[in-house]
């Protein structure tokens, strides 16, 4: 009975202490693992994955639910996602926990502004003003919002304060020209542009701006110049080319309005302006095939637009589709009953038809119609002016205007002049020249504007071929975000790898498979453990010292502009994906203390240095993967060492001699090393394979 006694007493006191034990470190473990999938959600954001960044933030909200960041977090996922209102609820629930995170104000002011709740939005920039008065961003925004709210005095009291604290901000000029065609003082609005101008002659917006004051006072040839000077410095907007599409259009130069539709189209093949009137254009010039396959992408995205309904069907007339056409003149007569031209034409169409008896019913409904409306002195045709008889405002549904080139309203295409700044995305939507990205071995490719070559390498594909994986493994250097399905496909292969590799703890495969799920789910150190333990089960696997060295460089890159931030409100800058302070492109960590920083410039040299490691690797087993030299100029250029930078890019498109990126990259380190003539020769040939941003620093450096 004492044995059982003291064997009870010490079972007892080892449960008891292992319970305590479990209470101690249950926190512990509890904090290091939510600090670790946040770590991971905000690398998901620093990379624009926004909907797997949804997905960590979910997690750590599920476990921490007290926690002020993940929210922020989250609502910045959803902003960049165009999820407003899920954005401005976040935001709100941030607040709620910690009322000091002022970017948070910011934020849901920025959401509510895209929610057109302009009074909400205007609080909450106030209230961020209130700790940083001079803030560029916030007096810029909160303008922009008493504008909209048409309360013209404090949006004009805000702009004054936003150009005396900033007065090399070219947008407040910009939101000031707004304001004086608000007040229809034109001339005031042409003054600020030309201010604007005279401070930047390389501002595109700026000539935008004007062209379209211009096109509404008629001076279409101005207007022309200013487009022709926007789109040579900013080459991939879009609307630049449907404004001189339409320029054209009214210089009747039908020829290079089609071009502009053209060019807008192939940048952006949903844009439904573009679209509709190289529709029009198309059918002027006889080409109907094509006309009819612009109003079927109008028709695909906007179902209900009966112009493009009734231009349809006018078109499938003429190519002999008489049942098609049938369908949809029925479709615009049953939504414009008393549109006597509808009529007339599905009269026409029916009597191709051999339907005698319905052509002839439709004729006299039109002439019915048509009699009632010459009583009424009310014609179907009657038009105002010169200007209304060419183009119509998008809104504009009158059926009647079915011929007409489409316009943006004119409300609306003021608006987005000073709304661009808080549409969208929350980045700095300035156009820096930056490098082209590395190159990663993934799964998933972002699909460009405008296509560039798919580069091949043997082995990779020997690599698909003998491992047969789920997914195809490619090379490229514009990852695209995962969908919700593809990152549940992940997490699951990440379990399928992990079973296999407790049966076979030696499973190559496994870990580089698995390897490849933590990177494209942004859990960057878990890849990076299984790439090495490839590594150390076979030295000369190539591919994975290729990706270890890529996924190194983005945790790099990515501690580099986290360390020592926080969630505060910065002046001059947008949020920082990553602290909340501070754009992707701009944000810096702050100096450290002491030698502190020393030690952190020899800790960056260092794993520098252990990169360099493994690219070399890769280039001493395969001295022919281009792709390798590729990215060790981009390491080399990060490091300052412009000279072997080129070595590498030179040598890399002596392997691949088609490889854009190369000579992208090369021209600009040229140009900064100063040789202009072999750095503007280079980003043109990177133009000419595929890389259209090249054009655009081309002419910023030609122009005078």
């Amino acid at each position: 009975m004492l044995i059982f006694a003291r064997y009870h007493s010490t079972v007892m006191k080892k449960i008891l202490f292992f319970v305590l034990f479990l209470l101690l470190i249950y926190p512990v473990q509890s904090q290091i693992n939510t600090d670790r999938v946040l770590s991971i959600g905000r690398n998901a954001l620093y990379f624009e994955d926004y909907v797997l960044s949804i997905q960590y933030f979910n997690q750590v909200i599920r476990v921490k639910p007290h926690l002020a960041e993940p929210y922020f977090y989250r609502a910045v996922a959803k902003y960049n996602l165009d999820d407003f209102k899920g954005a401005e609820e976040d935001a709100t629930l941030c607040l709620a926990r910690n009322q000091f995170l002022l970017n948070a104000y910011d934020l849901r002011g920025a959401s509510r502004q895209n929610m057109e709740d302009y009074t909400g939005a205007i609080e909450d920039y106030r209230k961020g003003l209130e700790f940083n008065p001079e803030s560029r961003q916030l007096l810029f925004k909160k303008a922009i919002a008493q504008l909209q709210r048409k309360d013209y005095e404090e949006a004009e009291q805000d702009i004054d304060l936003l150009i005396k604290y900033h007065p090399s901000y070219l947008k407040a000029f910009l939101v000031r020209s707004s304001l004086h065609v608000e007040k229809k003082d034109t001339l005031a609005a042409i003054h600020d542009i030309e201010i604007l101008i005279e401070k930047d002659k390389h501002f595109a917006p700026a000539y935008d701006q004007r062209a379209i004051l211009y096109f509404y006072q008629k001076k279409y040839e101005q207007a022309l110049n200013d487009l022709n000077e926007a789109i040579r410095l900013e080459t991939k907007n879009p609307e630049y080319y449907i404004r001189r599409g339409l320029i054209r259009y009214y210089l009747n130069d039908l020829r290079g309005a089609m071009s502009d539709y053209d060019v807008s189209v192939s940048m952006n093949e949903n844009n439904l302006v573009a679209r509709f009137n190289r529709g029009l254009l198309r059918a002027q010039v006889g080409d109907d095939n094509n006309a009819i396959t612009d109003f079927d992408a109008v028709l695909q995205q906007d179902p209900d637009n009966y112009q493009a309904l009734y231009n349809r069907g006018l078109l499938k007339e003429q190519i002999g589709d008489y049942r098609g056409a049938l369908e949809d003149i029925d479709r615009v007569q049953a939504q414009y009953p008393h549109f006597s031209a509808v009529y007339y034409v599905r009269s026409e169409i029916k009597k191709k038809m051999r339907d005698f008896r319905g052509a002839e019913k439709d004729y006299w409904q039109a002439y019915e119609i048509q009699q009632k409306a010459n009583k009424s002195n009310l014609s179907d045709n009657q038009e105002p002016s010169l200007a209304e008889n060419k183009t119509r405002e998008e809104s504009d549904k009158t059926i009647e205007k079915f011929n007409r080139l489409v316009v943006y309203d004119k409300s609306e295409e003021e608006k987005a002049k000073y709304t661009n700044e808080i549409r969208g995305r929350v980045q700095d939507k300035q156009v820096n020249v930056n490098l082209e990205e590395p190159f990663v071995i993934s799964y998933y490719e972002r699909l460009d504007d405008m296509a560039k070559s798919k580069y091949y390498d043997k082995s990779l594909e020997d690599q698909n071929r003998q491992w047969l994986f789920s997914l195809k493994l490619i090379l490229t250097n514009a990852e695209a975000p995962l969908t919700d399905e593809q990152v549940e496909k992940h997490f699951r292969s990440i379990d399928d790898f992990s079973a296999q590799i407790d049966k076979n703890p030696e499973d190559i495969r496994a870990y580089f498979g698995r390897g490849m799920d933590f990177m494209v789910l942004k859990d960057l150190s878990s890849a990076i453990d299984d790439f090495s333990k490839v590594i150390s089960l076979n030295p000369n696997f190539t591919l994975a010292y290729f990706n270890r060295a890529v996924v190194s460089y983005k945790q790099l890159e990515i501690n580099k502009h986290t360390a020592g931030t926080g969630l505060t409100l910065d002046n001059d800058t947008q949020f920082n994906l990553m602290s909340g302070s501070g754009s992707k492109n701009t944000a810096a960590a702050p100096a450290l203390p002491g030698n502190a920083s020393s030690q952190a410039k020899d800790q960056r040299i260092y794993e520098y240095e252990i990169i360099m490691r493994d690219y070399d690797k890769v280039i001493q087993s395969n001295p022919t993967f281009a792709f390798a030299h590729f990215n060790r100029g981009n390491l080399l250029a990060a490091q300052k060492d412009f000279t072997s930078a080129i070595v590498d890019y030179t040598e890399a498109i002596r392997i691949e001699p088609e490889l854009a990126e190369a000579y992208f990259n090369r021209g600009l380190v040229r140009l900064f090393q100063g040789d202009r003539k072999r750095g503007m020769a280079d980003l043109s040939k990177a133009g000419e394979l595929g890389i259209v941003n090249a054009y655009g620093i081309i002419k910023r450096m030609t122009g005078e």
